[in-house]
């Protein structure tokens, strides 16, 4: 396989990094084993051909993201914890991703999938197993009406457990979206830069009242993640790079988080993690400011605690 000067780069630097994070261990088993919080992913998924799917998906992949390949790419990237997201294609059946949470309780925290009618008890229990919030992958999906039954109880529940709703829909339609969830007083969080419109950019209306709900509102947070899915080639590099400045403006530095993406479903052939975080370097070169990314908002948003587990 050919290497990229650029490839060959990003993962030397990645290296560098593990190299030079005095908070990495390796324990007797050779696992990287987190002792402090140095750097969190917070966007990731993993799962393997075979297991159950949902009755409704856009998009299954061909091939396997195992929970080893993942801790592989956090330990060359120097990166000592991640989030996983239930994958919309496996729907409710969390148990693949609960499988790696108790692999990882210290390392790992999950978001899941659930039906609006789950019952509290089930979400005490997933909270007591490393879940920190639910999904809700609204592309292609109807909007939920959040004040019928049953998900006044639902966000009510996710609300009392400390948790957030991760939000995923095109910019036209995030507003309205947003602000009827937090009426329920749960944390929001945004994926992708909150997908606005390719054409317009951060000129999108749904995007820049986004930005006027974020200015008013501290219990919304937004991933630079997913550049790719913003816009195909040099657009989505020029659209992200374009909103950093209104983001760093509406949502403060402390309410932006970044995330890998990976496997960077449907983008596997231009995305690898190492450019995926050597690309927050350029959204974000201040040093300081990268750590409140990369450990100072994640570390308490995603709860994560090394002595837990």
């Amino acid at each position: 396989m050919k290497t990229s000067r650029r490839d060959f780069i990003a993962g030397a630097a990645g290296m560098m990094i593990t190299a030079l994070l005095p908070r990495m261990g390796s324990g007797a088993t050779g696992k990287m084993e987190p002792t402090a919080i140095a750097a969190v992913d917070t966007h990731a998924h993993i799962f393997m051909r075979g297991l159950k799917l949902a009755e409704t998906r856009r998009y299954v992949p061909d091939y396997d993201a195992p929970l080893d390949a993942y801790l592989y790419n956090l330990n060359t990237n120097g990166i000592s914890n991640g989030v996983l997201i239930q994958p919309s294609f496996l729907g409710t059946d969390n148990g693949f991703l609960l499988e790696a949470l108790k692999k990882q309780p210290k390392r790992l925290r999950g978001i899941a999938v659930v039906q609006p009618n789950v019952d509290k008890e089930t979400l005490v229990i997933l909270d007591k197993e490393g879940i920190v919030g639910i999904r809700l992958n609204l592309i292609g999906a109807p909007i939920p009406d959040f004040k019928s039954d049953p998900w006044p109880s639902l966000l009510k529940n996710v609300a009392d457990l400390g948790w957030q709703v991760e939000l995923q829909r095109a910019a036209r339609d995030l507003p309205a979206i947003v602000e009827a969830l937090l009426k329920t007083h749960v944390n929001v969080v945004i994926d992708h830069f909150g997908l606005p419109d390719q054409q317009l950019g951060v000129n999108d209306p749904g995007f820049r009242s986004l930005l006027s709900i974020a200015a008013a509102s501290r219990r919304v947070w937004l991933k630079l993640s997913g550049m790719y899915r913003v816009g195909p080639g040099s657009m989505g590099e020029t659209i992200t790079s374009a909103a950093m400045p209104l983001l760093r403006k509406s949502f403060g530095v402390d309410r932006l988080i970044w995330g890998s993406d990976w496997p960077h479903t449907q983008f596997e052939k231009i995305a690898d993690y190492s450019r995926a975080r050597m690309q927050l370097n350029v959204w974000l070169p201040d040093l300081a400011e990268r750590k409140i990314v990369l450990d100072d908002t994640p570390a308490k948003l995603f709860r994560f605690d090394v002595k837990r587990g």
